[in-house]
């Protein structure tokens, strides 16, 4: 019966590990991933646009 408490104590100790590290991470909302691309995809047209190099012609 010790054993069993053993084990289930020792398993448990990796999962409040895992917890813990989750609480300290930085965290986004998921729309302002979503803006970040959309803005950062807009500067990338218009500096190519400024260059440019978009639309490519085929002349």
């Amino acid at each position: 019966m010790a054993k069993q408490k053993g084990n289930g104590l020792q398993s448990s100790a990796g999962l409040m590990r895992y917890f813990d590290a989750d609480k300290k991470a930085i965290t986004f909302k998921p729309i302002y991933v979503l803006i970040a691309g959309i803005v950062i995809g807009l500067f990338v047209l218009i500096i190519s646009y400024f260059y440019g190099t978009w639309p490519l012609t085929t002349v």
